[in-house]
């Protein structure tokens, strides 16, 4: 029996609709690491489509019966396969994909050399028009140490958590490692999982000898990715969890050309 397709039909109102779709779907990806080896993780997905002014809504089951159709290979060298399908399926002209998900990195304490797994929150967010769009992000803790707080102090200074997020453009290939390295190298002092005594006697010491305000960590951050030739646009901001105030300090820069 045939069964009416209330999503086809006309809407008088003549309003299209920029983004219509499904968000939050929990599914598991896989991502490249730099040694070559794949790295599956779980990612909160969002997917939505332009809608004609014509048509009175999309399909929502065809996100996730495209999902399927590509499950076990969720992946950035994928993305554009899946976004065109959806533009295909969806009689679409515009799709768009946003991958959120936890990835997961070795680090060796800086003077013990234990070992331990940080996790890192990344961001993939393609668009697929008439032109295409792809974006990495990933959110990077970091240590921070008041350069004020040295200065007018006779005993020690106030340091906090910082958080360093990142979206970048690029041309080839970025790896996540990189990005998070050239993050950390910006701070006052990376952080870690696993520390030993003369390990936090080293970090301690090391954010004491390099303190930054929230100003300064941005302005280290959009000096080092600048100098990476495949980066043709990126947007870096901190945010500064005070141990002494009750408030979060806060900086952004945003350089280059949107794609």
């Amino acid at each position: 029996m045939s069964m009416p397709d209330l999503q086809k039909s006309f809407d008088p109102r003549n309003i299209p609709i920029d983004k219509v779709g499904v968000k939050d779907i929990r599914y598991p990806i896989v991502v490249l690491e730099r040694n070559s080896s794949y790295q599956h993780t779980v990612a909160k997905v969002n997917m939505y489509v332009d809608l004609p002014h014509h048509f009175k809504g999309t399909h929502m089951s065809r996100f996730v019966e495209i999902l399927n159709l590509y499950h076990g290979e969720i992946s950035v060298d994928r993305i554009d396969a899946i976004l065109q399908e959806m533009k295909d399926r969806l009689e679409a002209s515009r799709a768009h994909l946003e991958l959120e998900f936890p990835y997961f990195i070795e680090k060796a304490a800086p003077v013990s050399g234990a070992r331990g797994l940080m996790e890192y929150q990344c961001r993939m967010v393609g668009t697929l028009g008439e032109t295409q769009d792809f974006v990495l992000g990933v959110s990077v803790p970091v240590t921070s140490l008041c350069p004020c707080s040295k200065e007018i102090s006779a005993r020690g200074a106030h340091n906090q958590r910082s958080l360093l997020t990142v979206n970048i453009r690029y041309h080839g290939h970025v790896w996540i490692e990189d990005l998070v390295t050239w993050l950390e190298e910006c701070a006052s002092s990376p952080v870690y999982s696993v520390l030993k005594r003369e390990d936090e006697k080293a970090v301690t010491e090391q954010a004491y000898d390099h303190p930054m305000f929230v100003e300064d960590i941005v302005r280290a951050v959009t000096e080092k990715l600048s100098a990476v030739e495949e980066i043709f646009w990126f947007q870096v901001e901190c945010e500064n969890f005070e141990s002494i105030h009750n408030h979060s300090a806060y900086a952004l820069v945003e350089v280059g050309e949107k794609a």
